[in-house]
């Protein structure tokens, strides 16, 4: 079992890695639980270490091990993803309880894609530490996916974009997003 005093998880619970979707995900060893966000309790400052150090790709993000053919109408997409407190699941990996408001995610949000317009950063390099997504140790990269498969305003955005291209703010019900179209 991984360390409390590391991970910042309550008693019990350990980090684990999924072979399907190659994300963590947290488990409860004693009551054999499993969940994608952090279970109440944590300390977020010590699990955003943790994960920085042992749970991030340091290198840019991988494709899938088999890319889906062209004419099979799948692209492969990254996202930044600032929730607030009226998103789908307002908590996250890096915060148990999202309390800003949809404006204050928005600023941020826009502070972000000023930082990448001005070529200071990527998406990729901020979505490690800065998004709400657990995709975030992907640097955002959410794999291949065709029409149907993401929610609506977040396919239309991605689908329209071009390979390399970053959308504006997309807002969905899961929160606010900077998308980049990678294939």
């Amino acid at each position: 079992m991984t360390n409390t005093l590391d991970t910042g998880l309550p008693q019990n619970w350990e980090v684990r890695h999924s072979q399907s979707k190659n994300l963590p995900y947290y488990f409860n060893s004693v009551e054999k639980i499993s969940r994608w966000e952090p279970p109440a309790d944590t300390d977020t400052e010590k699990l955003k270490k943790y994960m920085a150090e042992y749970h991030s790709h340091k290198s840019a993000p991988a494709a899938a091990a088999n890319p889906p053919a062209a004419d099979t109408g799948k692209i492969r997409a990254a996202h930044l993803l600032v929730k607030h407190r009226d998103s789908r699941r307002a908590s996250s990996w890096r915060e148990n309880q999202i309390t800003r408001s949809k404006e204050e995610a928005m600023n941020i949000l826009r502070g972000y894609e000023h930082e990448i317009q001005s070529g200071r950063t990527t998406l990729g390099a901020l979505a490690l530490t800065e998004s709400d997504c657990s995709s975030a140790r992907k640097q955002g990269d959410l794999g291949f996916f065709g029409r149907g498969d993401m929610q609506k305003e977040f396919e239309d955005a991605a689908f329209a974009l071009q390979k390399g291209e970053i959308s504006g703010v997309v807002d969905t019900a899961s929160g606010l997003h900077l998308i980049q179209r990678l294939e």
